[in-house]
């Protein structure tokens, strides 16, 4: 026995020594990937001393001689701190995920793949100007730099097995590709949809559903649109079609409950619990990448403007932003500095969005219409032609080799046409090709930095218009006071006026794209008389304007609407005004639902279940409160509705289609809200006696989910429904007390997606900041996830908790904790 326990005493002495040394190991390892934050770094690529300081939430001040040194030394910075977050945007845009997550990221990879962005950026990097290749050659070289200094690869690289590669030229530019992937439907499903919806359903049931605007339209110039009549009984009837065709029914009941994840994010989470993403709901993905930015002139400024802007992105750990502040000596006027402070995108060397001084500026997407479908016309004598304006050409053929790993390497034949590569397939199962911005020669380049030199409105707005990145909406001021809108980013210029939201056949002439839209033909509003301007991924323009822009998915105004009326509140701003507009989480956008379902559950018959609705709906403080089971009940059924009644039209096309699903339709609310008003019994979908019993029956299946979950309706607030889970992309890979060290606390949060404070578990603002050029000391910066993507650095989650209070932070960097000289060094 004795002997025994002798065994034992000494098995668990090895345990406890193997696992301290497992530990220490892994400690160990963790620290020598650290980023140096203090001493020198001699290198011969400088041609002049930098100084990095870093500041109690880790914002990296570069001061220099020249730009070029500080291209360098902001790579070797960004690649310390964020080497393997740069690393997946890169390989996002190229389709070369698989090669680090495995099997689980080759769906991603095929779609990307078919873009073949690596190729296009390899060329578009030829044709950038010498000074543009020089920039993107010295951030490049900086970032195998910073690289390359650290002992032990970044821990991410542990994890998966894997070695990070150099940084090549492109890579840069894939980055910029990867925004665009992100912010368009680089698969242009919703038109793909449209096709199929538009030959399935009479032309008036067809535009009903696909209008660019209604009552809640709050464009900066121009009014609301008049929602279209629906189809009338004779050209629709959708009570009588066959129930079987509905997928909206008791079956799918909580849909509208559950998170819906992107592609990207989603497969980071298979690939760390091996396990699938849930199915999507019909309409419940109410995010939309976008974001909010507004500014005022400066007679309501005391002035200069002030500019806010929160940009909307799915949120993880680190950010995705890294926050920077670029001195150097102003190349334009002798003895005077160049002083930027803003947000930069690791993986380039520019700043995206901040102020110089002289100007300030944010963007937000501006879902105008950047793809097009185009009927390819094959050769029945030889499939491999297809038609054009020139005759028959050949296809053009290309063989993608994807990396995967752990496995084979597989093979893509991905089929080109001079519109774009063939991944479609019409109604009528003709080919489309795909024809989209970011493909295009000169659509991706790295113009934006120009900005850092503008000093008034009208420079930046021409710098903008030209500079390579996904079409966004540009906000600017200057430190005079005048304030602009226009869109940045190219804008194809579409001839021979075919419907942009339907496939055409460019083979016939004067059809198609003819290059991009000439800069004084590009939509302009610069201060205007009303002293305000507002974005919101809203429908901006009408008219002529609106015909140039196209429609690509407009959000619903009504959160744009909520910031107008906001600004048009008041006649003086500071930065704490703009804040308050930001924080704003009142569901003005849900009081006509509320009171809609008043009046519903009044007329339902007497239950316990409606007897804890009503009691619910008492408590409506008209906010998206952490402590409202109002709120959440009311978007539950509201939702429950739209999908309810929108299934109808879809069912409709599935006679046709059968897997048809509904593309997401932003301008939908407006659809549903005058079928709800007027009540066509043609339009009522199947197994419902009237619009009554409908409504009914949608309040009881958004009750009874809520209900059924545990201690009832009563404790389902807001909050449990919004609690935040800001993650790192790796951390559902750890065992839970690790993943809980690696990601942000779990925190329930006010907001979500139709008020200014858009607000959801793993979306919202990605910053949030406001600021007057030429007074920078007195605007605020806020940031969630963190600085640094090291998880023992004094910066990982740092001012996090303020982002989500909403507590502002000053825009300009504070005090110097850290400072690494780089210093020139003779090359041996």
């Amino acid at each position: 026995m004795r002997r025994s326990l002798r065994l034992l005493a000494r098995l668990f002495v090895v345990a406890v020594i193997v696992s301290t040394a497992l530990l220490a190991s892994g400690w160990f390892a963790l620290h020598g990937s650290l980023p140096q934050y203090d001493g020198d770094v001699h290198n011969p690529a400088l041609s002049k001393a930098v100084e990095v300081e870093r500041d109690a939430l880790g914002t990296a001040t570069l001061r220099g001689s020249n730009r070029r040194d500080l291209d360098w030394t902001l790579g070797y910075v960004h690649a310390q701190e964020r080497y393997f977050e740069m690393d997946l945007l890169r390989r996002r845009a190229a389709g070369e995920l698989a090669e680090l997550f495995g099997k689980v990221a080759l769906p991603a990879d095929r779609t990307a793949r078919a873009h073949r962005m690596r190729a296009r950026m390899q060329a578009a990097i030829t044709a950038l100007p010498q000074e543009q290749r020089d920039a993107i050659e010295a951030y490049r070289d900086g970032v195998n730099a910073g690289l390359a200094a650290l002992s032990v690869r970044p821990f991410a690289y542990l994890l998966t097995r894997s070695e990070p590669t150099p940084w090549r030229n492109e890579d840069t530019l894939l980055v910029v590709a990867a925004m665009a992937f992100t912010l368009n439907d680089a698969e242009n499903k919703r038109e793909l949809a449209f096709a199929q919806m538009h030959a399935a359903l009479p032309e008036s049931a067809f535009r009903f559903l696909v209008a660019s605007g209604g009552s809640w339209d709050a464009p900066i110039a121009g009014g609301a649109l008049s929602w279209p009549d629906p189809p009338t009984p004779a050209e629709l009837d959708l009570h009588a079609l066959d129930p079987k065709l509905l997928r909206h029914d008791a079956a799918t009941v909580g849909w509208a409950e559950r998170e819906r994840c992107p592609t990207f994010v989603a497969l980071l989470d298979c690939w760390g619990s091996r396990r699938s993403p849930q199915p999507a709901p019909l309409l419940d993905d109410d995010r939309v990448y976008g974001s909010n930015s507004f500014a005022v002139n400066g007679a309501l400024a005391g002035g200069a403007a002030l500019l806010a802007n929160d940009m909307h992105l799915d949120l993880r750990v680190p950010s995705l932003w890294f926050r920077t502040r670029l001195v150097y000596p102003d190349p334009r006027h002798v003895g005077q500095m160049t002083d930027i402070t803003g947000a930069s995108l690791p993986g380039t060397p520019a700043i995206v969005v901040g102020s110089n001084g002289h100007v300030a500026w944010g963007f937000t997407n501006s879902y105008i219409d950047a793809t097009d479908w185009v009927r390819v016309i094959r050769d029945p004598q030889d499939p491999d032609r297809y038609r054009t304006t020139d005759g028959w050409t050949s296809i053009s053929k290309h063989e993608e080799i994807i990396r995967v790993h752990g496995a084979a390497d597989e093979s893509l034949a991905v089929e080109e046409t001079r519109w774009g590569p063939i991944i479609g397939k019409d109604a009528d199962g003709t080919p489309l090709a795909l024809a989209w911005t970011a493909q295009q020669p000169g659509a991706i380049n790295v113009e934006l930095p120009r900005i850092e030199q503008a000093e008034t409105v009208d420079e930046a707005v021409a710098i903008a218009q030209v500079s390579g990145v996904p079409p966004q909406n540009f906000l600017v001021g200057d430190k005079d006071g005048s304030i602009a809108w226009t869109i940045a980013g190219r804008i194809p210029k579409r001839i021979g006026g075919f419907d942009a939201s339907l496939p055409a056949d460019w083979s016939q002439p004067g059809i198609g794209w003819d290059g991009w839209l000439d800069a004084r033909d590009v939509p302009l509003i610069a201060n205007p008389p009303w002293q305000r301007l507002w974005t919101a991924n809203q429908r901006l323009v009408e008219g002529a304007a609106l015909a140039t822009l196209g429609d690509g998915g407009y959000d619903l105004g009504a959160r744009a609407l909520q910031i107008r009326d906001g600004l048009r509140a008041r006649a003086r701003f500071t930065p704490a005004d703009l804040l308050a507009i930001q924080l704003d989480d009142r569901a003005l956008f849900l009081e006509r639902w509320k009171d809609l379902l008043g009046l519903e559950l009044n007329r339902a018959p007497s239950s316990a279940l409606n007897d804890a609705m009503k009691r619910a709906l008492a408590d409506w403080n008209g906010h998206a409160s952490t402590d409202s089971v109002a709120y959440r009940l009311v978007r539950a059924w509201r939702n429950e509705v739209i999908d309810t009644v929108l299934d109808g039209f879809a069912a409709a096309v599935r006679g046709q289609v059968v897997d048809f699903a509904l593309p997401k339709l932003q301008q939908g609310e407006h659809a549903v809200w005058k079928l709800v008003g007027e009540r066509p019994a043609h339009l009522l979908p199947p197994g419902y006696a009237d619009w009554d019993a409908l409504l009914i029956a949608c309040a009881e299946r958004a009750g009874k989910n809520l209900d059924a979950q545990p201690r009832g309706l009563a404790e389902r607030t807001w909050g449990e429904r919004n609690t935040m889970r800001i993650v790192h992309p790796l951390s559902r890979a750890l065992p839970a007390f690790v993943a809980r060290w690696l990601d942000m606390p779990y925190q329930p949060l006010p907001g979500d997606s139709n008020m200014p404070r858009v607000q959801g578990p793993a979306f919202g603002a990605s910053e949030r900041f406001a600021v007057a050029p030429a007074d920078e000391e007195h605007g605020y910066f806020m940031m969630p996830g963190g600085q640094s993507g090291h998880p023992l650095s004094p910066y990982y989650g740092a001012g996090h908790a303020d982002w989500a209070t909403g507590t502002p932070t000053p825009f300009l960097p504070g005090p110097a904790q850290h400072v690494v000289h780089f210093v020139p060094a003779l090359s041996r």
